[in-house]
């Protein structure tokens, strides 16, 4: 997808790592995320997906602007995240992160946790806490809970409340980094059915990161699939999920789990062996487990193809 009306863009983001390879060895450079371009429309949900490894969190806390790309350009509503002061970029762009129980200061109320955007702008405490008490109820949770501290949560209130602090202030896009893997299966369902009632009502634009291809299905409007910090494939959600295109994306696909017992547990054809990433291979990086690899796809990297609303990085799609 282009740039054009997007109010989140990313443009050719890198990050690398200086890494230990191991005792009495040089350091050396991980390429976390390398060359990653995506731009998200006004209300939309993308969905970003891979195995673990692959980039998704280096790549959130970038869009978020927690991490400096060592290349490229992340902006929201026009704006470069890079030029910005930490209380307008929190203005512009807010996390929900994997975790509820570490993610909430345990020694704040509900109220200071949800306030703590309004109280750096100024906010009154009456404004503020009436607020926050709006804001409580909006994600589903009653406003009496304002006083209560996290230890006095379960595993989806704490959510819920995270997501309220993230809402307060109307950011312009939220970015939620695994929102529900910590979470119990009914748990789940809930903050999904929120996200996407708060996505409806107040045309939230969100980033959904995820390792779980049931909920960004679910969810998500189009879909981006990452493999070692590149994104392999991207198409909107309802296409990826019914005709993939590229050979990660289809085993990712055939990897997930059916409710029948009788299937047993699917083979995806990738085998157990993932690259070294500090030793990426040569040409294709996904073609040591592709099983539709051809010769060139050891010594040439693909480029990218795009036809209408999709674009995939496969040597299977270049033109005769």
């Amino acid at each position: 997808m282009t740039g054009a009306g997007a109010v989140l863009e990313a443009r050719g983001l890198e990050r690398s790592f200086s890494v230990s390879a191991g005792p009495f060895r040089a350091r050396r450079l991980l390429h976390a995320v390398s060359g990653v371009s995506l731009a998200v429309r006004r209300g939309e949900v993308l969905g970003i997906v891979g195995e673990s490894g692959c980039g998704k969190t280096t790549l959130a806390r970038m869009l978020l602007g927690l991490l400096p790309p060592s290349a490229g350009e992340v902006s929201v509503g026009g704006m470069a995240l890079s030029r910005l002061d930490r209380v307008d970029l929190a203005s512009l762009v807010q996390p929900v992160f994997q975790d509820p129980y570490a993610s909430l200061n345990p020694r704040k109320t509900v109220g200071a946790i949800v306030g703590l955007p309004l109280a750096v702008r100024g906010v009154g405490r009456g404004e503020r806490r009436s607020r926050v008490a709006a804001m409580l109820e909006r994600v589903g949770l009653a406003a009496r809970l304002i006083d209560r501290y996290p230890n006095q949560l379960s595993g989806g209130q704490r959510q819920r409340v995270a997501i309220a602090r993230a809402l307060v202030a109307r950011p312009e896009v939220v970015v939620c980094d695994e929102p529900t893997s910590a979470l119990d299966v009914s748990v789940q369902a809930q903050i999904l059915n929120l996200l996407q009632d708060l996505r409806r009502d107040l045309g939230l634009t969100i980033v959904l990161i995820s390792h779980n291809l049931a909920v960004v299905e679910r969810i998500a409007d189009r879909v981006a699939v990452m493999y070692l910090g590149r994104v392999v494939e991207e198409a909107p959600a309802a296409d990826l999920f019914a005709a993939p295109k590229h050979p990660y994306t289809a085993a990712l696909l055939a990897s997930v789990l059916t409710p029948d017992p009788g299937r047993g547990i699917p083979d995806s054809g990738l085998g157990l062996a993932f690259p070294n990433p500090l030793d990426p291979p040569s040409g294709c990086l996904f073609h040591p487990r592709c099983p539709r690899a051809m010769a060139s796809c050891a010594v040439q990297a693909p480029v990218v193809h795009e036809a209408a609303a999709s674009r995939v990085a496969c040597h299977l799609y270049a033109p005769a």
